[in-house]
């Protein structure tokens, strides 16, 4: 019903930079608040950083300042840049969106979680 494809993963030197997109397809009404989220080998799931639809954002201190997350309602797509690499901020990483899938789950606030089915990222030299 709600699809989210993550794009723009791969291989990068520590110092280097990637950008992120998820972009959301499917029949829904609207999109609240949406999120990067990592997930590094034998680790949980961790917050990156989160984004409201008015622009409003937050971030794990363990990257902040070096990565930014953004949106274009539009086109329903989420982005994030990712600057000053890591080895550790080698992960699997996942956009996560909460949708209302009418008129009537917005006006009441009810809202479904979707992920998208992740994208690797690897810095090594």
């Amino acid at each position: 019903q709600v699809q989210l494809v993550e794009s723009g993963g791969g291989l990068v030197q520590p110092g280097g930079s990637l950008r992120l997109s998820c972009a959301a397809s499917g029949k829904f009404f609207s999109i609240n608040a949406m999120g990067w989220y990592r997930q590094a080998p034998g680790q949980q799931r961790e917050l990156v950083a989160t984004i409201t639809p008015s622009g409003s954002t937050n971030y794990a201190d363990s990257v902040k300042g070096r990565f930014t997350i953004s949106r274009d309602n539009a086109k329903n797509t989420l982005y994030l840049q990712m600057s000053s690499l890591k080895p550790e901020d080698t992960a699997v990483y996942y956009c996560n969106a909460n949708v209302a899938l009418s008129v009537f789950a917005a006006a009441r606030s009810i809202y479904n979680s979707y992920w998208g089915q992740g994208t690797q990222v690897t810095v090594s030299s």
